[in-house]
Parts: C-alpha cells; sequence; structure tokens
C-alpha cells in the first residue's frame, strides 16, 4: 500500500477552465477537453463520475489521447449500488417517507433537535449514510430511557418510538453503509494503484451472513481490480473526485437562497477559494482583474441572471406609465 496519503484538500488543486454552457453532451464535454490541454498538456487521468455527457465525451478524448485513462469516482460508483439494492426496499421505502413526516412533526418544537437529516432529491443515495446514522443515534438515545436534558420521553416516543419497527433493518443498513464507506475511505486514501484490490479486501472483513452486504463488498473488490489496471507498475491514480464535490459545495454555501436561481457573477469565486490566499495574493488580484472585467466576463458567458430579470419584469409591472 502506498506511504502517501492522498486527501485533497481544496488547496491540493487548481481551477484549469470555468466553463457555463446551457446545455451539455459528449461533444461539449469532449471540446472543453481538447481546449484546456492548450493550458495543461495531455492529462494522465481524468476523474468523473458516469453522467452520459460526461461519460461520452471523456471516453472519446481518452480514445485521441491514448495515455489518458479514465477512472470512475469511488463515492458515485458506491452510491449506484446503494440506489440498486434500496430503491425497491419496501422497509427503506417507508423508512425513508416515516422520516420525512418526523421531520414535519418535529418543526418548530423542543425536540428540533431530534429531526432526522434532509433528503435530497438529487443524489440521495450519496448521502444514505446520514439517515441511517440518525437512526441508530435515535434508537440508542429512546433505549437508555433517561432525559437529561428535561425533555418528556413520552413525547419523544410519540414522535419518533415507530424506530423501533425498524431496529434490525437499521442494523442491516449500517453494514451495507459501513462496506460502502470502507472502499471509499480507502480509495480516497490510497489512490487506485497495481493490485490495490487484494489490500482493499483485506480492508473490508466479510459481513457474516448479511449476503447483501457481503454481494457489495465482492462487487466494490471486482470494481476496484478493474479501475486498478489503468495503472503502470509503481504509479498511484487518483480514484475520488471528492474535493471537487466539497469545492462544489462551499461554492453553493456562499451563493446561499440565490443558488435557487442560477448563477451569478459570485461563480467567479469558485476558483479564488481553491487556493490558498494571502493579503498580497489578494492585492495583487483585484489590480489584475478589474470589476469592469468581471462584469464583461459575466455578460459574455453567463448573460442576464435571474436576479436582473426579475428587477426588469418588476420595474415594468409596477410602473405607473
Amino acid at each position: 500500500m502506498p506511504a502517501v496519503e492522498l486527501r485533497l484538500t481544496h488547496e491540493d488543486v487548481e481551477p484549469i477552465a470555468l466553463l457555463p454552457v446551457t446545455h451539455s453532451n459528449g461533444a461539449i464535454v469532449y471540446e472543453q477537453l481538447v481546449k484546456t490541454i492548450e493550458k495543461t498538456g495531455v492529462p494522465r487521468q481524468i476523474v468523473g463520475d458516469y453522467g452520459p455527457d460526461i461519460k461520452s465525451g471523456i471516453e472519446r478524448f481518452c480514445r485521441q489521447y491514448q495515455n489518458t485513462c479514465y477512472i470512475y469516482d469511488i463515492k458515485h460508483k458506491g452510491a449506484v449500488l446503494l440506489k440498486r439494492e434500496l430503491q425497491d426496499d419496501e422497509d427503506w421505502i417507508k423508512f425513508t417517507q416515516s422520516a420525512a413526516q418526523t421531520a414535519k412533526k418535529v418543526q418548530q418544537t423542543n425536540l428540533m433537535a431530534f429531526a432526522p437529516p434532509n433528503q435530497r432529491s438529487k443524489a440521495r443515495y450519496m448521502n444514505v449514510d446520514k439517515l441511517v446514522q440518525w437512526g441508530q443515534d435515535v434508537l440508542n438515545y429512546l433505549d437508555r430511557g433517561v432525559s437529561n436534558d428535561g425533555l418528556d420521553l413520552t413525547r419523544m416516543n410519540e414522535k419518533l418510538g415507530w424506530l423501533h419497527e425498524y431496529r434490525e433493518q437499521i442494523g442491516s443498513w449500517s453494514t451495507l453503509m459501513n462496506v460502502v464507506e470502507s472502499a471509499v475511505d480507502f480509495v480516497r486514501s490510497v489512490g487506485i494503484y497495481r493490485y490495490c484490490s487484494i489490500d482493499l479486501e483485506t480492508a473490508i472483513e466479510e459481513c457474516g451472513n448479511d449476503d447483501r452486504a457481503n454481494r457489495v463488498r465482492a462487487e466494490l473488490i471486482c470494481f476496484v481490480e478493474q479501475q486498478s489496471l489503468n495503472a503502470k507498475p509503481d504509479e498511484v491514480l487518483l480514484g475520488s473526485s471528492e474535493v471537487l464535490e466539497s469545492a462544489i459545495g462551499k461554492f453553493k454555501t456562499l451563493e446561499q437562497d440565490q443558488v435557487k436561481s442560477g448563477f451569478t457573477s459570485m461563480l467567479l469565486s469558485f476558483s479564488a477559494f481553491l487556493s490558498k490566499t494571502t493579503q498580497d495574493a489578494i492585492q495583487t488580484a483585484l489590480q489584475a482583474v478589474p470589476t469592469k472585467k468581471i462584469h464583461e466576463w459575466f455578460k459574455e458567458k453567463i448573460g442576464q441572471s435571474v436576479q436582473s430579470q426579475r428587477k426588469a419584469f418588476l420595474k415594468v409591472a409596477r410602473s405607473t406609465e
């Protein structure tokens, strides 16, 4: 196993290009990749998910530049396996529905701290672990039978006691989550290298009589073995695009409510927080890129924002003329 830790931070990466598009397909992704190598040269690898446009574009690029390999992000692979295992699981479906109902029932009450995490409509199988962990934590709390927080345990059981019915299932789901998370953590930490599947098999123990968890374990080991064939002898490849997902999440946090209505000129901040900034660096950047250039870039690449469209609409609608 490599001695080098491969957990990337925002400061470890550098943005190559920021290319907004109105729609995306394989041809557009391919053209964007070709354009970026003017700055960087041909890359050794590209890490991404298997979105149809991304997959098509990257595979076309790799056919043209055969020294470049395409590595499928381990987190997305794990989410795909979880989706397959859980989307038709009646207990899981009922569990998530009850959790959503519970969130509404405890909202703005003194039980708000026990509310389940929000269930995302997109990429929700990448966040299954949070919901399962919530179920475990609440059950553990209820099992104590004692409240040191002045909470009414009778009322807690009225709102949250339904979790007792899922105790066995939560245990099974937790085992499944641990298998996936162990594989993700392994690849995130040490990358993809020749024969790394052997080390992964040692890192993830078999799960007793849990056939589902063992099946997913075997598939993840097989997947990593296939990915490792891309690595040259003594070469370590990245196997996770988590740092990019994290950066996107940070950008959404910066935009706050504006994220619901499209991009604004704040989009350019995406590049700024991917580097270690100093007072001198900020001053140099402000001198090199005046506000006028930012407005020009936004007008060319993005066009009129939703907010400016709304202002224009309201100006006409509320005009007294």
